[in-house]
């Protein structure tokens, strides 16, 4: 039986469901537990070289965007979390509307479009150091990289496998907290010995020197940094005290996020000199750097496979999240074709997966057209931060709604000065979207006009065409029946 539709012709509940099942008892947390779960799904080295270029100011630049758009990202879904199931799609629905929750859900998933080449695009250039370190500005071996590490991942989870958590949890420890203290330790260590840091370390280099607007575009790429954390906070309900526990664990997630960030991204500028960072193999310029120092060469290809378990734990992990998400709200309101609500013998969205790893395979190949490999790893991730970015600005505008209209309606955690965290965090988005449209260095001195041109079509194109054409076009045919537990998730 398919669900009813109201006036505006969106699915509404007819109230004849059979009565929910019993709720488990609840199965509490610490909130120390749930600080190293927020760090895990965070947490990474991968953006260090982008900052590293800042030398000190690095330590600024990740500090700002932690404070307006890091703080009222996790306070604001902490709140929604406790009050309303489903994640965004249901936050911003009943925020605001059902169509525009759709258009949460589809950004949350189609940024994951140009997440994935640009992850890979990292992976290629760090498993370049353990075969060939002159392979990572190779554009052809990055295309090639991403393509067949993709298409495996998308057989892998295709298969319902079971171990994609365990692989994502342990690559924590294999790709980030053992490299990072190994590299912080050997940094400490190389200075120690009275070697000069590249980098000026003084009062003098705490700020970033202006130079316009392009002096201060990496900073885009911290936002994206910081992204994910409001999907941890649907662990509030699992603490006993969530009022005190919820802000005790994301304080201390915040500071381990902060130094995993910081102490790798100013160790690499300590090493290599700021001209001569790669943002893709940055990470590995390090190792190999402070490796040699210490005639210990024969350790970067082993940090470097470590690395690469990392980011594919993580690629594992996030390749069948948001498309999960965004599988379930359309058998439940017929958002999207019935050849892309199709599962298959393992329960698993397989035709979203392929659907999408054709589009990443056309994606990769821009690693083989455009000369300059870190241009196109930035291009990507700018295009990733502006279609994420547009979930957010929808999700502050909702708590605002949802506090004002619904002030009474049940919730496990309230956060304080909502409306003021949501006004800063909505500001603090859209001026890191106007600033993704402004050329960084990084883009190797291309044309402006084509820079501006490539990050506008993808934000356009990739995060309001298509969903306003699925929403245009969709059919009654298009709504599928959803079973029970399709509709708990939902409702």
């Amino acid at each position: 039986m398919r669900a009813s539709t109201g006036s505006g012709g969106e699915p509404e509940n007819d109230g004849s469901r059979l009565a929910a099942p019993k709720t488990p008892a609840i199965a509490y947390i610490s909130w120390v537990a749930l600080a190293f779960m927020i760090t895990s799904s965070v947490a990474s080295l991968r953006a260090a070289p982008s900052m590293a270029v800042y030398g000190l100011a690095a330590v600024f630049l990740y500090l700002l965007p932690a404070i307006v758009f890091l703080l009222p990202t996790s306070l604001v879904s902490a709140e929604l979390a406790s009050g309303w199931k489903g994640g965004v799609y249901n936050w911003v629905s009943k925020g605001l509307s059902p169509k525009l929750g759709f258009l949460a859900v589809w950004c949350q998933f189609a940024m994951t479009i140009f997440y994935y080449p640009s992850l890979l695009g990292y992976v290629a250039s760090t498993l370049a150091y353990v075969f060939d370190p002159s392979l990572a500005s190779s554009g052809v071996w990055t295309a090639l990289v991403i393509v067949v590490f993709f298409w495996t991942g998308v057989w892998v989870s295709s298969q319902g496998t079971k171990s994609v958590a365990g692989l994502s949890s342990a690559g924590l420890i294999i790709g980030t907290l053992i490299p990072g203290a190994l590299l912080i330790t050997l940094g400490v260590i190389f200075l120690g010995e009275g070697n000069t840091s590249a980098a000026p370390m003084n009062a003098a280099h705490l700020l970033p020197e202006w130079a316009g607007l392009a002096s201060l575009v990496l900073i885009v790429n911290n936002f994206l940094s910081y992204s994910g954390m409001e999907m941890n906070a649907v662990h509030v309900s699992s603490l006993r005290k969530p009022g005190r526990e919820f802000p005790r664990a994301m304080f201390l997630s915040m500071g381990l996020v902060l130094l995993i960030f910081i102490l790798p991204a100013l160790v690499i500028s300590w090493i290599v000199p700021a001209e001569q960072i790669s943002l893709t193999s940055g990470v590995m310029q390090a190792f190999d750097a402070v490796f040699a120092t210490f005639d210990m060469s024969w350790m970067t290809p082993v940090l470097g496979i470590m690395l690469v378990v990392a980011s594919l734990g993580g690629m594992l992990t996030w390749l069948a999240g948001p498309s999960k998400g965004l599988l379930l709200v359309s058998r439940r309101f017929g958002y999207l074709p019935p050849f892309l609500q199709k599962l298959n013998k393992h329960g698993i969205q397989q035709n979203i997966l392929v659907t999408q790893g054709l589009v990443t395979t056309v994606i990769a190949l821009l690693y083989a057209f455009i000369p300059d490999v870190s241009s196109a790893y930035w291009i990507l991730s700018v295009i990733t931060t502006q279609v994420y970015l547009v979930v957010y600005l929808l999700m502050f505008v909702a708590a605002v709604r949802l506090r004002r209209n619904q002030p009474d309606h049940p919730r496990g955690y309230r956060a304080p000065a909502l409306v003021l965290l949501c006004v800063v965090g909505l500001l603090s988005s859209l001026a890191a979207m106007a600033i993704g449209f402004v050329p960084s260095s990084q883009f190797g001195g291309g044309s402006a006009v084509t820079y501006v041109a490539i990050v506008a079509g993808g934000l356009i194109i990739v995060g309001l065409l298509i969903p306003f054409l699925f929403l245009k076009l969709r059919k009654p045919s298009w709504q599928t029946v959803a079973d029970d537990a399709t509709t708990n998730a939902i409702e």
